[in-house]
């Protein structure tokens, strides 16, 4: 009715008498359509005014409690969302410097790391047969010691573990060694006595120890659950140095990769282990 009332009136005189000052009375006149229009407007600014006045300024956490608990919780995922990132940032960084040094460890002759191979032949003489590996221990010695044709400088390979070989050396398909089926958590023994270049984690082969050894020697042991040798360790033949396992990228079920590299290429390990 109010609505209709202002549209049915065609005229009005809007006075501004100022009291108590001597100022001029100043009349408008309108009609109702244009009082509804005005007002209409006048509803929309004051709308506008005060959304943004709101969203845009504390005032919002005080008079919309609820909006307050929405930013908490945005700002408790923001912050949980930056820390995964931030651990994600460093666990690409760490893969990328263990890549570097897998690489580093492969591309370097022994000349450059085995700067006391002397000290592991040394060790050798004086410890006793290690309780781990005692049988191959033994046998090594063995072979030594009664071989006709052993020599000091002789690097002798022996089998890191026993197992059905299931894929051999195939170079032209990118197998550079052979590999033992096994179960989990066999032991891996060192095929010669050298010095651990590398025992990481990598994303394709899992968990790696590369041996250095002497005239330009180097074996690889990949694929295992478990490293029990750590860089910088000078160890000897025979000795236990992790556990097949099943880890990395590019494997198939629990078996042991084995790798021999001879100044810088991967022989055939059948060429050079001993049969026994």
């Amino acid at each position: 009715m109010k609505f209709n009332y202002f549209k049915s009136l065609e005229k009005l005189t809007l006075i501004i008498f100022p009291e108590g000052t001597n100022a001029e009375a100043k009349s408008f006149r309108m009609n109702g359509r244009r009082i509804l229009i005005y007002l209409f407007l006048y509803t929309i600014f004051i709308g506008l005014l005060g959304f943004y006045i709101i969203y845009l300024t504390p005032i919002e956490r005080i008079l919309l409690p609820s909006a307050l608990k929405k930013t908490t919780l945005e700002e408790k995922q923001y912050e949980e969302l930056s820390n995964k990132l931030l651990i994600l940032a460093n666990e690409v960084e760490k893969l990328k410097l263990t890549n570097i040094k897998l690489r580093n460890a492969v591309q370097l002759g022994d000349s450059s790391l085995l700067k006391d191979i002397n000290k592991i032949k040394e060790t050798e003489k004086k410890k006793n047969i290690p309780a781990e590996g005692n049988l191959l221990t033994a046998i090594n010695h063995l072979l030594i010691r009664f071989s006709n044709s052993a020599q000091v400088e002789d690097v002798y390979f022996i089998y890191p573990i026993q197992g059905f070989i299931s894929k051999g050396f195939k170079p032209e398909d990118g197998h550079n060694g052979i590999d033992f089926v096994v179960k989990e958590n066999t032991p891996v023994y060192c095929s010669a006595g050298g010095y651990v270049v590398f025992a990481d984690y990598t994303v394709q082969y899992g968990y790696v120890i590369i041996i250095n050894h002497a005239q330009g020697y180097v074996s690889k042991y990949k694929h295992c659950s478990l490293l029990i040798k750590k860089e910088g360790d000078f160890v000897n033949q025979g000795e236990l140095i992790a556990l097949s396992g099943n880890s990395g990228t590019e494997t198939t079920g629990p078996h042991l990769h084995f790798e021999i590299w001879k100044d810088g290429k991967p022989i055939n390990p059948n060429k050079v282990l001993l049969n026994y």
